[in-house]
């Protein structure tokens, strides 16, 4: 959606090299390996992106990995720490290394989180709880960056039809009564895509939402509420 909307792209990927040449091939842009955890990569992959295109406008931060829908009590501390680090320790290596191109662009950031952090749905703490903190170190950049122009915004996905939700449905830990009963507990009845998702980064990204800074867009069909 960025590129159909004007934007020149640069995306990186961790394993799926075949998903990510073919995302790229459609797009005419490259697809660079990144491991987001590993702090000096980042900030290697950031200063290549900025001597190929001369600048950053906006920095969307979209990755993690997939999450079982697991009760807490279950979570060991070891994996519980690989999933910070996977979140908010990925999010922040990677906006660390941009913030220079963010400020000379005056530039923005857009974190796709999860609506979980607003209204907790049980099972769900191993991706709300990382992504509170990306949430909150969001909005801590979002307080100390503005004063370069820089903003900083996230996007929280509710239930979707696509993405890591198909994976849970396929895998079953998403189950035909679970999924109806978050349909009555989502008052516009239905799930949403992940195009309603881009439509909020993209709109965030723009200049239509130039004062908007240090906010979350909820994309949930109104569980929240």
């Amino acid at each position: 959606m960025l590129h159909e909307r004007g934007s020149r792209v640069a995306l990186t990927y961790r394993s799926d090299r075949r998903a990510a040449d073919a995302l790229a091939g459609e797009l005419g842009a490259v697809a660079d390996q990144l491991d987001l955890t590993d702090a000096e990569q980042c900030a290697s992959y950031v200063n290549g992106v900025v001597e190929r295109f001369g600048a950053i406008h906006t920095l969307v931060h979209a990755a993690g990995p997939l999450v079982r829908q697991v009760h807490l009590a279950r979570v060991e501390p070891a994996d519980f720490a690989v999933h910070l680090a996977a979140e908010a320790g990925a999010f922040f290596n990677l906006v660390h290394a941009a913030l220079p191109a963010l400020r000379a662009s005056k530039g923005s950031v857009v974190a796709i989180t999860t609506a979980a952090t607003r209204r907790y749905p049980v099972r769900d703490g191993l991706s709300a709880g990382p992504k509170g903190a990306v949430e909150a170190t969001a909005r801590a950049l979002a307080a100390e960056e503005g004063r370069f122009g820089v903003r900083v915004n996230c996007v929280g996905p509710g239930m979707l039809t696509d993405g890591m939700a198909a994976d849970l449905m396929t895998s079953g830990d998403l189950d035909e009564r679970a999924l109806e009963a978050t349909r009555r507990n989502i008052p516009l009845r239905t799930f949403g895509s992940a195009a309603d998702v881009a439509e909020a980064a993209c709109f965030l990204a723009s200049d239509r939402a130039g004062f908007i800074t240090g906010q979350k867009l909820d994309v949930d069909g109104g569980f929240g509420v």
